[in-house]
C-alpha cells in the first residue's frame, strides 16, 4: 500500500533517511533532523513532498519517496524530481519501489507533468538495473553540478 505521508511518519522517515546514507557510504552527510522535515514536508510552505510504503502483511513503514516540483523551460510545464526512493533492505522485492514510482508516475500523468526524474550513484548496479527494467534511461550527456558549504558561501557572499 502507498499513501501520503503524515507528520506521524516524520520519525520513521528520519530514520529511513539515515539508513540511506549508510548505505550510500555518506552517513556523515545526513545532517537533517526530524523538525526540518517536519517542517519542509508539512510546514507553512512545504518544500518537499513524501509517500510512504506500507506492508500490507503488518503495516510496517517499510519504504518512501520523498520529492518536490521541478519545472522544465523546454517543455514549459513542471516536473517531479525524486530526492529519495529508499524501501528497507529486508523489505525490498516485494514490490514496495516500483509501487513508490508508479504512484509518482500517476501523480505526473494526472497533473501534466513533463518527467520524472531522478539521480543514482553510478556504482549503485542493483538500483540501476531496477530502474531500467522500468524504462527509464540515463541522460548521457549531462552531468550533475553542486556547490554547498565553503564554496556556496564563498559564491553566495560575493
Amino acid at each position: 500500500m502507498i499513501r501520503e505521508a503524515t507528520p506521524a511518519d516524520v520519525p520513521a522517515i528520519h530514520t529511513m533517511i539515515r539508513e540511506l546514507a549508510d548505505y550510500e557510504k555518506a552517513l556523515h552527510e545526513a545532517k537533517a533532523t526530524e523538525e526540518q522535515l517536519r517542517d519542509a514536508l508539512f510546514g507553512e510552505r512545504p518544500a518537499a513532498y513524501a509517500h510512504i510504503a506500507v506492508s500490507d502483511e503488518d503495516g510496517e513503514v517499510v519504504g518512501f519517496a520523498l520529492w518536490f516540483l521541478n519545472f522544465s523551460t523546454w517543455r514549459g510545464v513542471h516536473g517531479v524530481y525524486l530526492e529519495d526512493l529508499y524501501v528497507r533492505p529486508e523489505r525490498r522485492g516485494g514490490g514496495h519501489g516500483k509501487a513508490l514510482l508508479a504512484a509518482l508516475a500517476r501523480i505526473c500523468v494526472e497533473r501534466g507533468y513533463g518527467r520524472l526524474e531522478w539521480s543514482v550513484l553510478d556504482w549503485n548496479a542493483p538500483s540501476i538495473a531496477f530502474y531500467e527494467s522500468l524504462g527509464a534511461r540515463p541522460q548521457d550527456g549531462w552531468t550533475v553540478y553542486r556547490l554547498t558549504d565553503a564554496s556556496l558561501e564563498r559564491l553566495g557572499g560575493a
